[in-house]
């Protein structure tokens, strides 16, 4: 998808461009500042356990449009340790603290949707969503484009 936009994870500067390209995605998308910076927040919790637990991977930002509503996928791939209990990672308080101290259960608050796939000496893939509802307006915009 031409849209799609990859960011290797590597180090703390990639984090940062992680989070630039995601709050630039959301903008794009039409969210609101509070929102972008919400995704941008989450992107930054999980590219930092990618950085903190893994020392590399990759995140992947992709936008979804729908008929009456945007989204934000967000996936993290990682080739790490991998997570022993993701059901306990997923509670406040499990793990390390390096990040701004959010870690899963943030990033799941922040996001509509989060879910993690991870498997002990292979790695962890984070898969979150945000969505936005459309407007009346794109809509009609959109009926307009498609009858010319």
């Amino acid at each position: 998808m031409a849209d799609e936009r990859r960011v290797p994870i590597v180090s703390d500067d990639d984090m940062v461009t992680a989070r630039a390209e995601g709050r630039a995605l959301a903008a794009h998308l039409g969210f609101s500042r509070t929102d972008a910076t919400l995704v941008a927040t989450a992107i930054s919790e999980i590219a930092r356990n990618i950085v903190v637990h893994a020392h590399d991977g990759e995140i992947v930002l992709t936008p979804v449009y729908g008929d009456s509503r945007y989204g934000l996928v967000v996936v993290a791939r990682d080739r790490g340790p991998g997570i022993p209990d993701v059901e306990a990672a997923m509670q406040d308080g499990y793990g390390s603290s390096n990040g701004l101290g959010l870690g899963l259960p943030g990033a799941r608050r922040l996001m509509d949707e989060l879910h993690v796939e991870s498997e002990v000496g292979r790695g962890t893939t984070v898969t979150m969503k945000k969505w936005r509802d459309r407007d009346e307006l794109e809509r009609l915009r959109e009926r307009r484009s498609d009858s010319r």
